[in-house]
């Protein structure tokens, strides 16, 4: 009696033995992905594993998030779009002294009225820049 039997050897699927294409992902995939890791008690590994992408490729792209260079740039200083409108140029008065001399006041400073969309600030007389600029960047927060 013959025990042995003829082995069959199957070929593997081509698809199956060959390694997995690259996923592409996009910015905004890799941005949200990102952010998801900047919350409060996030861990990378597990936000990693919930998206199928390995733990060190998303820190690659979570350190160039917080640099600013993963798409879109995180908001630095930005220049605002501005509106001069003339006005009538201040009119001098002119005042008498006691001793008899006439002099001229001071003209009033201008006024700076900036609008955006969550206030409007108007700003009158001799403004401090330095004054001026933290208002503008409180705002803008």
């Amino acid at each position: 009696m013959d025990t042995s039997q003829p082995t069959v050897v199957i070929p593997k699927n081509k698809e199956s033995s060959a390694s997995p294409q690259r996923q592409r992902r996009s910015v905004a995939e890799k941005r949200r992905m990102v952010e998801e890791t900047l919350i409060p008690g996030a861990s990378v590994a597990r936000v990693a594993r919930l998206h199928g992408v390995n733990a060190n490729q998303l820190f690659g792209w979570r350190r160039l998030y917080l640099s600013g260079r993963l798409g879109e740039r995180k908001p630095g200083i930005q220049l605002l779009r501005v509106r001069v409108s003339e006005s009538k140029p201040a009119s001098v008065a002119l005042e008498p002294i006691n001793n008899g001399h006439v002099a001229a006041a001071r003209p009033q400073a201008g006024a700076i009225y900036v609008e955006l969309r969550q206030a409007q600030i108007r700003i009158e007389g001799n403004a401090d820049p330095v004054l001026v600029r933290v208002l503008l960047e409180c705002l803008r927060a």
